[in-house]
């Protein structure tokens, strides 16, 4: 299924490509080597709207379709896939607080988002909830005004550096009633703490974070009390798109670096490119980047036509992610030993590519939506 872009949406993903690869690429090295945070990076990011490609232009964002804002991830994650889950992460939240916020929270924060300082989180993980969050324990008391918020959370994206969190809670008094709220984290009653010694995207902030009352506005409250799992699942469909893109951006990369390295490394006296078990190494990874973006493609024009893509977001996700793993592998292989030290990009590569199996659902969620979908349909 192939989709074209308009002329505008693809000056702006060549802009995008340009910048990132200009920009990003040197400095991912240096974030992945001391594990530092690519947020420093937020204020050249929110120049060219990046912040708000999700946000509708009459909040002051871009407001672009699903299918190019999948090929903006993937250029960005093409040079640095901690850029690329750190802006797909914020505009999956960008996404949800339009969909389901008041228009009174419409109005005062979206504006806010696209701005560098305006980065957001998606809090629902829990030391106890992972790939279960209706098991959430964290708790939404209601007080004068709006709810007061106390647990704790994992695996933050954004953890760190963000203002604006999507927290999923539990009503107190309502049993298995979950919430969804958009809070303030800029109060008393947050505190972060920076996950270190992650295998890969070490520039991508992860963090835990304590709530110890935490207060969050009425009108902050993302579409009604009892719906918080229905705005959870919203956002992981569109985020599975973001981070499958972000797969595909790191599987074009090793592909690139298979090619140029099979072209200049001489074995036996010739380039190693003239093996065919190096030539079928590339095709086969070649071929599974084309997959990975039709699928990809498929699912953002079903979000863009407001057709149902639940069970092809999990596709793309599923498929691009196993396939980046499977092509990042095959990038070391071609590197030999070379690719085994992180002098040579491949290595990192390898690393970043493994979390896309993981975050936004393990592919065996995936799995689990899509025969849901399949037998839903008998």
């Amino acid at each position: 299924m192939g989709i074209a872009l308009s002329e505008d949406h693809r000056l702006l993903v060549g802009a995008v490509r340009d910048f990132a690869r200009g920009e990003l690429a040197q400095r991912d090295a240096e974030w992945d080597r001391t594990e530092t945070s690519c947020c420093e990076a937020l204020g050249q990011v929110a120049e060219m709207g990046l912040m708000g490609l999700r946000v509708p232009e009459k909040y002051e964002g871009l407001g672009i379709p699903n299918v190019c804002y999948a090929h903006i991830i993937r250029e960005l994650a093409y040079a640095s896939p901690s850029v690329a889950v750190t802006v797909s992460v914020h505009n999956m939240v960008c996404e949800i607080v339009h969909r389901f916020g008041s228009d009174e929270l419409k109005r005062e924060v979206l504006p806010l988002l696209v701005e560098a300082g305006g980065l957001s989180a998606f809090a629902i993980s829990e030391p106890d909830a992972g790939s279960d969050p209706s098991s959430a324990k964290t708790r939404a008391e209601k007080a004068d005004g709006g709810w007061r918020l106390t647990g704790n959370k994992m695996w933050v994206s954004n953890g760190q550096f963000g203002r604006w969190y999507a927290v999923l809670a539990r009503v107190d008094g309502a049993p298995g009633a979950l919430c969804m709220f958009l809070m303030d984290a800029q109060q008393p009653g947050v505190s972060r703490r920076t996950i270190h010694g992650k295998m890969g995207i070490r520039g991508s902030e992860t963090g835990e974070m304590t709530l110890e009352g935490a207060f969050v506005p009425d009108h902050h409250l993302l579409g009604e009390v009892g719906w918080g799992m229905r705005v959870a699942l919203s956002a992981l469909d569109g985020g599975r798109i973001g981070i499958a893109s972000q797969a595909v951006g790191i599987a074009n990369a090793c592909v690139d670096l298979m090619i140029g390295y099979s072209k200049e490394r001489q074995q036996f006296g010739e380039p190693i490119a003239s093996f065919q078990a190096i030539q079928w190494m590339i095709a086969d990874s070649y071929v599974e980047t084309a997959a990975s973006q039709q699928l990809i493609d498929k699912a953002s024009w079903l979000k863009d036509q407001g057709r149902p893509y639940t069970q092809a977001a999990s596709m793309a996700k599923l498929y691009a992610g196993e396939a980046a793993n499977r092509i990042a592998y095959r990038a070391v292989q071609v590197h030999g030993g070379y690719g085994y030290v992180n002098e040579f990009r491949v290595e990192r590569l390898y690393r970043d590519a493994r979390i896309t199996t993981i975050y936004e659902g393990t592919s065996e969620i995936q799995r689990i939506v899509i025969a849901r979908e399949l037998l839903r349909e008998g």
